[in-house]
Formats: structure tokens, C-alpha cells, sequence
């Protein structure tokens, strides 16, 4: 049996089973409650008829009883009216005197003497419900007996009996249901400080290591949960924290090294041995300057309100890598909006995505062919190249840090996509790779928002008169 992992599914699905229960068990109960005081109801009533004869009954002083009733009496003991019926008898199970016509009683069996008993059952035919109650006369000790044919009982207590279930049994259901339903909306507002602090939750990785759940207003018994929780993620900020700091460190202290490394290369006379190790230091110092740059991305933070206009960064960017481009025997164009197109962010941040963006189209475009980047006045900036394009099945993987196809390939550490697809997620923007309709591969850095330039006011120019 599948079993709901929701907390409102399984309240749920208990309430109906509880309906489905309660709604046979609660009228059943009822219909037996108003049964029992309907009996207690003819009981009462019996007695009270009984008590009421007994005063009627008279001792002749030829020792046979008599008994004087009055025309109402008369008419409710009839035998034709046939409702009621009394007989009253003494210990040995004589009948002394009786509403039938021929003088037999009620049971035509001997009394109980002892206590006041209620009788029901079928008596010549009729079914009856009675009552037996002993009772003393002239200082003698008898029984009296009366009866009332059950096929005419209260109508008014019989029909609120018998058509229980059809008028009024029915209503638990709805009933119940509408408590069902103010029990889910009880639970759904009660656990809304749990939804709101799962939302938060979810939001919390490794670009956001700051974030805690919010202890307050959650019920006292997840509590313990969550204050683990929230210790577990200090456990992991400062985790991440010491991370950062030793490639920061590792980074930085590389630098110097290389720095020396380069100079004493300088020194080299072999110029072709001395071209082979500058690249070599040059590939070395891009990594780690790669490096520090993602330990940087760490600790920025993007300002409520900051702008940068994708227009003046490409162009600033093209114009920064133009001599290396020339250098390979290959440009860099900038196409697109003629005018500034301003998206939420910073701009030195989008200026290096769109750098590593660059250099990547250089190491792959042949020589002799042009890197365009394109920007789209709906905040949409594309860098394509002409070279072999990325397989479908890598272009999920290669924004991954470190990744790279082909391992043996020199002067790429895979870091400078990795550098451009987190700043896209500070920025909320989407990185992705397509084909270039021209052949080779197209990278599309989509930001959410676009910000209209505002327009200064323009001079009010007064007509002479």
C-alpha cells in the first residue's frame, strides 16, 4: 500500500477513515440512544397508567375487587379502542379483574411478584409492550399488568425513531466533511512556518552559505531539528570559508614564483628553450590568476540598484584582447544594440564573463576568422567563433570546474567556463551553448531584466512672438 509523504495527505486520508467510521458508528449509537428513550418514554407512561388505576380499584366486602372507571378510561381500555389493556391478579395467578372480554391477562402467565418488570412480546396475536408492578390493596398483595399494542405507539416517537437514519442520519456526513475540511486548512495554516522555512532552505548552497532557517514561529517539536540544522550549515560556511581562503592564499603566493620564474627565463640564451618555458609560465599564471579570480567571485557582492551596460563591456573587452587576437592572426567584432543596454549587476563581474568568454572563441577559432560578440537589446549577449563547435553530450559538462575533453590539449586548466557560469548564477542569468549558424559554436549569456535608460528632460525651446 503506498503511504503519502505529505503531512495534509496523510491527515487527510485518516479523516476520511475516521468519516467513513463515524459516519456508521455515530448515527447507530444515536439510533440506539433514541431507542432506549423511547422504551424508557412507554415505560414511564405504563407506570404512570398503572399508578393511576390502582386508586380505582376497591375491595367489596364479599372480598371480590371492583374496579370504577372513568368515561376516559373506559374509552382507552376498550377493547375496541384496543390501544391499551390492563388485568389485575392476585399471588396464586387468578385474574380478578381485566379489559378483555373473556378475563384472561395481559401475559396469560403468573406474575412476578417480587419487583416491577417490562414485558414485550407477541400475546394472541398482537405484539405488546407492557409492564408488571406489584402493588397492595386493602392490605392484600397484588399484581397489575398493563399493556400497549406496539402497532399503536406514539406515531410522533416511532416516526423520529424509524426514519432517523433517512432524515436526520445523513447530516453527519456533510457534517464531517466540513470539519474535514477545517481541520486541513487548521493544518495547512499551522504548517506554513515549515513550507516557508523548506523555501528558504532549498536556497541555501554554496553560493549562498549565509542563509539559516528561521527558528521563529516553528513548532516547539521541530525545533531541535532545525537549531541542528542551522549548526550544520555554520559547520559547512566555515568549511567553504577555509577553502577559499587557502586557494586565495595558494594563489597569491604563487605569483611571486612565477614572477621570479619568468625573469630568470628572460635570462635564458636558448630562445627557442626560452619560448618553450614562457609559455609554459604564462599557462601556469593564467591558472592562477584563474584561481584567485574564482576566490574573488566568493566575497563580491552585487549592490541593490547597480547596472552595467552590455554594450560599452563588450566593447571594452574586445578592445582589451584585440592585440592577443592579432597576434594569432585573428579579430574580435562587437555587433549588435547601437545603443546602451543596461541589465541589474556589476559590471567588472560581466566584463570578465564576457573576457573568458573570448578567450575561450580564440583557443578554438582557426586563424583568419572573426569572434563576434553580439549583443541584443533584450539583455541576450552571444560570443560566437568558427571553430569545431561542442558535442551535444559535453554541453552540460563543460561549465563544470576542471573539466576538460581533451586532457592532453596545453594552456587550459577548465576553470574559465566554470568563471562564467557562476557569475551568471549571481546574476540570475542562464549560460548555455549552441551551434553558430556559421559553423563552430555559439555561447548565449541571457540576463532576466533589462533596464530602461533614463531620458534626461529635453530644453523647452519658447516660440518669439
Amino acid at each position: 500500500m503506498t503511504r503519502t509523504r505529505s503531512v495534509v495527505g496523510r491527515t487527510i486520508a485518516l479523516h476520511l477513515v475516521a468519516i467513513f467510521v463515524t459516519a456508521v458508528v455515530m448515527p447507530l449509537a444515536l439510533y440506539l440512544m433514541l431507542r432506549r428513550a423511547a422504551d424508557d418514554l412507554h415505560e414511564n407512561a405504563l407506570r404512570q397508567q398503572a399508578t393511576e388505576l390502582v386508586p380505582l380499584i376497591e375491595r367489596e366486602p364479599d372480598g371480590n375487587f371492583q374496579m370504577h372507571l372513568p368515561t376516559r378510561l373506559e374509552e382507552l381500555y376498550s377493547p375496541d379502542y384496543a390501544r391499551y389493556s390492563y388485568s389485575v391478579g392476585d399471588p396464586d395467578g387468578r385474574v380478578l379483574l381485566s379489559s378483555f372480554a373473556d378475563g384472561h391477562s395481559v401475559t396469560h402467565a403468573p406474575p412476578r411478584m417480587d419487583r416491577t418488570v417490562t414485558f414485550s412480546g407477541w400475546y394472541d396475536g398482537v405484539h405488546v409492550f407492557g409492564i408488571s408492578m406489584p402493588v397492595e390493596i386493602a392490605g392484600r398483595k397484588l399484581w397489575i399488568e398493563v399493556s400497549q399494542d406496539l402497532a399503536h405507539r406514539d406515531v410522533l416517537i416511532d416516526d423520529i425513531v424509524t426514519d432517523f437514519f433517512t432524515r436526520v442520519g445523513w447530516i453527519t456526513v456533510p457534517i464531517l466533511l466540513l470539519l474535514l475540511a477545517i481541520d486541513v486548512a487548521i493544518i495547512r495554516r499551522a504548517i506554513k512556518p515549515i513550507v516557508a522555512a523548506s523555501a528558504l532552505a532549498e536556497r541555501i548552497g554554496p553560493e549562498r552559505t549565509d542563509l539559516r532557517v528561521p527558528e521563529d514561529g516553528l513548532p516547539r517539536e521541530i525545533l531541535p531539528l532545525v537549531h541542528a540544522v542551522n549548526h550544520a550549515f555554520d559547520r559547512l560556511e566555515e568549511g567553504f570559508r577555509i577553502q577559499r581562503e587557502f586557494t586565495a592564499d595558494a594563489a597569491h603566493e604563487l605569483r611571486t614564483p612565477l614572477a621570479i620564474l619568468r625573469t630568470q627565463i628572460d635570462m635564458i640564451g636558448d630562445r627557442e628553450l626560452a619560448g618553450s618555458l614562457r609559455a609554459d609560465v604564462e599557462n601556469m599564471s593564467r591558472l592562477v590568476n584563474q584561481l584567485l579570480e574564482i576566490a574573488e567571485l566568493e566575497t563580491i557582492e552585487i549592490v541593490a540598484g547597480e547596472t552595467a551596460d552590455l554594450v560599452a563591456v563588450s566593447t571594452e573587452i574586445a578592445a582589451f584582447i584585440a592585440p592577443l587576437a592579432l597576434s594569432r592572426n585573428k579579430t574580435v567584432a562587437v555587433s549588435g544594440a547601437p545603443r546602451p543596454v543596461l541589465v541589474p549587476g556589476h559590471a567588472d563581474m560581466i566584463g570578465r564573463a564576457v573576457r573568458n568568454l573570448v578567450e575561450n572563441a580564440l583557443a578554438h577559432t582557426p586563424a583568419g576568422t572573426t569572434v563576434e560578440i553580439d549583443v541584443d537589446p533584450n539583455g541576450t549577449l552571444r560570443v560566437g567563433d568558427s571553430g569545431p563547435g561542442v558535442p551535444v553530450a559535453d554541453r552540460d559538462q563543460i561549465f563544470r570546474r576542471f573539466w576538460r575533453r581533451n586532457r592532453r590539449r596545453p594552456g587550459s586548466a577548465g576553470l574559465g567556463l566554470a568563471i562564467v557560469s557562476q557569475i551568471a548564477k549571481m546574476h540570475g542569468a542562464t549560460i548555455r551553448v549552441t551551434d553558430n549558424p556559421g559553423g563552430g559554436a555559439m555561447f548565449v549569456l541571457e540576463f532576466p531584466a533589462v533596464i530602461a535608460p533614463v531620458r534626461e528632460p529635453q530644453p523647452e525651446v519658447m516660440a518669439a512672438k
